[in-house]
């Protein structure tokens, strides 16, 4: 009864999940002023830091499960990194202007960032 609660613990609180980003990138996008390349680093920037978490998560869950949960999860992990990319190039060009690329960039540090907490969230129910 117990995994069940975590279970459905974790698939709720990944439907409603905030993007937990750090402060240093709030702090980044606020002193750009809006300016679109400045803007755009801040996002490369923190999206290495999501990045980096969600690797560290995924090699750890890799390392704990079985062959056929290993499995279970690289397709699922391709499924969402295909994911990714279709939803965030979706907006790349959307408008014609500038912020199409803020946007798309953005989307890819949000995504990441959920994935990197839904991954954190499993990893803790272990």
């Amino acid at each position: 009864m117990k995994k069940v609660f975590t279970a459905l613990l974790v698939c709720s609180s990944v439907m409603f999940a905030e993007v937990k980003l750090s402060p240093i990138y709030t702090k980044c996008v606020d002193k750009s002023g809006g300016a679109t390349y400045l803007m755009l680093e801040c996002n490369e920037k923190e999206y290495k830091v999501q990045d980096g978490k969600l690797n560290k998560t995924y090699k750890l869950l890799i390392s704990k499960f079985d062959n056929q949960r290993k499995a279970s999860l690289k397709n699922v992990q391709r499924l969402w990194v295909q994911y990714k990319e279709a939803k965030c190039g979706f907006y790349y060009g959307l408008s014609g202007g500038t912020m199409d690329a803020v946007n798309s960039s953005s989307c890819t540090v949000e995504e990441t960032a959920l994935r990197a907490q839904e991954l954190e969230d499993i990893a803790g129910m272990m």
